[in-house]
């Protein structure tokens, strides 16, 4: 399957770039393919605490959904909630995945 792209935003020379997380809508289901926070925000203690709660690459995530004014976004990875602002989200590259299959005991 290859993946969704989509245009960087304005002023980075219409170069093509990867989907991020902050694009999917509630209910969507994504694989974290990379993390670019460190060239956008500094400070290793943010990027390493993002890998620490579990945004690092192959893993699942859902879209929860999005606070009512769109800012924070609660998205669902390895079984817990996060909550991350747009501008986090924005640096961390996803690919759309299918929903996974419901499994016995799930609800």
């Amino acid at each position: 399957m290859q993946p969704t792209l989509a245009r960087c935003r304005p002023g980075d020379s219409g170069r093509v770039r990867s989907l991020t997380l902050d694009q999917l809508q509630p209910g969507e289901h994504a694989r974290v393919t990379q993390c670019r926070l460190e060239k956008a925000l500094g400070p290793h203690a943010l990027v390493q605490r993002l890998c620490e709660m579990g945004l690092v690459p192959g893993a699942a995530v859902r879209v929860v959904r999005f606070a009512p004014v769109g800012d924070p976004m609660e998205v669902e990875v390895y079984g817990y909630h996060l909550s991350l602002r747009k501008s986090e989200a924005a640096w961390i590259e996803v690919e759309r995945t299918p929903a996974p299959e419901p499994t016995c005991g799930s609800v």
